[in-house]
């Protein structure tokens, strides 16, 4: 299930309020720190509700140009072109 945007896998002997209610807290808690819920898995221990989230975290690739850090984003067309150009060695 998705709630706001965050995929939930929940516990089936919670109820759809009690799942959106939970969502709601550690979203606000959250949202608190600056930050974005990307994945929660709720649980059950008991009488426990277990909550394991993960955060949102936007991979972004950074190069070097003569000693700078950059974000590709920056690059205007000609070296954006060579970027993607590029040859990748792997082993």
């Amino acid at each position: 299930m998705t709630i706001n945007g965050i995929q939930i896998v929940a516990d089936p002997s919670l109820t759809n309020e009690e799942i959106t209610m939970l969502v709601a807290e550690e979203q606000a808690l959250w949202h608190e720190r600056h930050k974005a819920i990307a994945y929660m898995e709720i649980t059950r221990d008991g009488e426990e509700v277990i909550i394991n989230a993960s955060e949102k975290s936007p991979i972004r690739r950074v190069r070097r140009i003569t000693g700078y850090l950059s974000n590709i984003d920056n690059f205007n067309d000609a070296k954006k072109q060579e970027c993607d150009r590029r040859f990748v060695h792997a082993s």
